[in-house]
C-alpha cells in the first residue's frame, strides 16, 4: 500500500514531510515505509535510509516553496493512503476471482427467480446481503488499483516540479512539461464555443479532439442542440454529470483520455447511436449505460473492464457493434444472448473463461473475435452452432481442444482462424485444409453422431418390445396354467365316487 522509496522516491520523502506522516513516537510504533523511525543514538552512525538522502542528490527539495508546492500536489494520495489503512490491505487474486463469480452466479440466480424475490421480501434481501458483501471484495480491489495509478501519477508530477524549479520556473503555475500554455489556448476555445452557443447560434457539431483538454466545462449540458461530440485524443479524467442535458446527442467520441469512470448520466442520453470510449481506463460501465436503447455501435476497448452490466442485452437490443477487446473481463453476460441486431462482436485479449450458451441466440451474427484469450478459454458451448449467420471467426491463441460438434452448422463461414490451439477435433489435416474442409469435417462427424445416437435409440426401442412381449408371454402362460390348476383342484362328481 505504501509507496516503495526505490520506485517513487520523491512521493516517498514528500509524504514523510506531511503532517498526517509525522513521526510517532509511541514505543510499539509500527515500521511504515513512509516514515522510518528517528535513527537512534545506537545507530546513528550506521542508519542509512535510501529515501532520504535524495536531499544530497536533489538539494532544491529544501526549499520550503518546492516541498509546499509537492505537498499540495500529492494531497489525493494522502487521502486515499488514508482511506485504504483504514478499510484493509488490497484482497488476493483468487478472493476477488472467488468474489466476482459468486456475484455472477447470484444475479443469474435472481434472473431466474425475478417472480420469487418480488413475491419474497426476505430472499430479496438475503440475496442482496450476499451481493454487498462480494460486491465490497471487488470494490476493495478496485480501489487498491486505482491508488497504484494514483501513485505512479504523483511521482510524473513531482518529477515535473522539482525539474520546472532547477529550470528556474514558477513550479505552481508550471507542470513541467511546458504544456500550461496549450491548455489555456483551448480553454479560450471552449470559451469561445460556449459564448456562441449562449449568443443564440445553434451548434450541432464539435470537434475538440487532440487539443489536451483536461476539464470539460458543466456549461456543455446546455448545448442542448449538439447531436456530435468529439473529443478524443485529450487527457480528460473526469466527464461532468451535466452530459446528461445533451438530449439530442447521436455520437459521443472519447477515445484516448484518461478516463476512469464514466458518470451515471449518461444513461440519459436515449438518442445516442455511437459511443467510442475506447482507449481510456475504465473498470467499469455503469449500469445506466443500459438505457441508451438506441446505442447501434459501442466501442470500450482497450480499458480495465472485468465485467460488463449484467443486463446490457435486454436493454441494447438494437447494438449492432460491441468491441470490447484488450480489457480483463473473465465472463459475458447471460443477457447477451438478447442482442438479437448484433452483427460484430470483438472480445479478443481478455480473459474470458468460456461463453453462456445463450450466445447460440445471436442469429445474426457476422463477425466474431475470440482470439488471445489463451489459457483461459478451453471450450465452446454446442449452442454454438446456431450462429447460422457467422462470416468471419477468429478462435487463434487459445486453448481450444475440440471444437463442438454443432460446429458443422455455420453454413455461411467463410473466414476462420485457429491458430495456435492445441485441437484434437478436428484433427491438424483437416484444420491445413482451411473452412470448408472443417466444416465438412464436423458435419459429416455431426452426422455420425446423430445416425448412432438413433441406432441406439432404435436398439433401446426394440429391446423394450422384446422385453414386453416376453412378459406379455410369461402373463398368459401363468394365467394358463391358473386355469389348468383350477380345473385340476375342482370337486370331485358324486357319481363316480359311488361307482368307485
Amino acid at each position: 500500500m505504501d509507496p516503495n522509496p526505490k520506485s517513487f522516491p520523491i512521493l516517498s520523502y514528500v509524504m514523510s514531510k506531511l503532517p498526517s506522516m509525522s513521526p510517532r513516537h509511541a514505543a510499539d510504533m509500527d515500521f511504515d515505509i513512509e516514515q522510518p523511525r528517528p535513527p537512534s543514538s545506537s545507530n546513528a552512525s550506521t542508519s542509512k535510509e535510501p529515501s532520504f538522502d535524495l536531499e544530497d542528490r536533489m538539494p532544491q527539495l529544501t526549499d520550503p516553496k518546492i516541498i509546499a508546492s509537492m505537498r499540495s500536489a500529492v494531497s489525493d494520495v494522502a487521502q486515499a493512503r488514508s482511506v485504504l489503512k483504514t478499510l484493509g490491505d488490497r484482497p488476493d487474486h483468487e478472493a476477488v476471482d472467488t468474489a466476482k463469480a459468486k456475484l455472477f452466479e447470484i444475479e443469474s440466480q435472481l434472473s431466474k427467480q425475478r417472480e420469487e424475490i418480488v413475491l419474497s421480501p426476505e430472499l430479496r434481501d438475503s440475496a442482496e446481503k450476499d451481493r454487498q458483501v462480494y460486491k465490497a471484495v471487488i470494490s476493495l480491489d478496485e480501489m487498491h488499483e486505482a491508488y497504484e495509478k494514483l501513485v505512479k501519477d504523483a511521482e510524473a508530477r513531482l518529477v515535473k516540479i522539482y525539474e520546472a524549479a532547477v529550470a528556474g520556473r514558477d513550479v505552481e503555475e508550471d507542470d513541467g512539461d511546458g504544456s500550461r500554455e496549450v491548455v489555456e489556448e483551448v480553454n479560450e476555445e471552449v470559451v469561445g464555443i460556449l459564448q456562441e452557443a449562449s449568443s443564440g447560434k445553434g451548434i450541432e457539431r464539435i470537434d475538440l479532439s487532440g487539443r489536451l483538454l483536461r476539464l470539460l466545462p458543466e456549461a456543455f449540458g446546455r448545448l442542448r442542440g449538439l447531436v456530435v461530440l468529439i473529443l478524443s485524443s485529450n487527457q480528460l479524467q473526469v466527464i461532468p454529470d451535466s452530459i446528461g442535458g445533451l438530449e439530442n446527442l447521436d455520437e459521443l467520441h472519447l477515445s484516448s483520455n484518461l478516463l476512469e469512470s464514466l458518470p451515471d448520466s449518461i444513461g440519459l442520453l436515449l438518442n445516442l447511436k455511437i459511443l467510442d470510449v475506447s482507449g481510456n481506463k475504465l473498470v467499469a460501465l455503469p449500469d445506466s449505460i443500459c438505457q441508451c436503447r438506441s446505442l447501434v455501435e459501442l466501442d470500450a476497448s482497450f480499458n480495465r473492464l472485468a465485467y460488463l452490466p449484467t443486463n446490457i442485452g435486454y436493454e441494447l437490443v438494437n447494438l449492432k457493434s460491441l468491441l470490447i477487446h484488450l480489457n480483463k473481463i473473465r465472463s459475458l453476460p447471460s443477457s447477451i444472448g438478447e442482442m438479437m441486431s448484433l452483427r460484430i462482436m470483438d472480445v479478443h485479449f481478455n480473459e474470458l473463461r468460456g461463453l453462456p450458451r445463450a450466445i447460440g441466440r445471436l442469429t445474426n451474427l457476422e463477425t466474431l473475435n475470440l482470439s488471445s484469450n489463451f489459457s483461459d478459454l478451453t471450450e465452446l458451448p454446442d449452442t454454438f452452432g446456431d450462429l447460422t449467420n457467422l462470416k468471419e471467426l477468429d478462435l487463434s491463441n487459445n486453448q481450444i481442444h475440440a471444437l463442438p460438434d454443432t460446429f458443422g452448422r455455420l453454413d455461411n463461414l467463410t473466414k476462420l482462424n485457429l491458430e495456435a490451439n492445441p485441437l484434437v477435433i478436428p484433427p491438424k489435416e483437416v484444420v491445413s485444409g482451411g473452412a470448408e474442409a472443417i466444416k465438412d469435417f464436423m458435419a459429416k462427424r455431426w452426422l455420425d453422431i446423430l445416425v448412432e445416437e438413433e441406432q441406439k435409440s432404435s436398439l433401446e426401442v426394440e429391446e423394450q418390445t422384446e422385453t414386453g412381449w416376453l412378459s406379455r408371454s410369461t402373463s398368459w402362460l401363468n394365467n394358463f396354467v391358473s386355469d389348468v390348476s383350477g380345473h385340476m383342484k375342482s370337486p370331485v362328481d358324486p357319481y363316480l365316487n359311488q361307482q368307485l
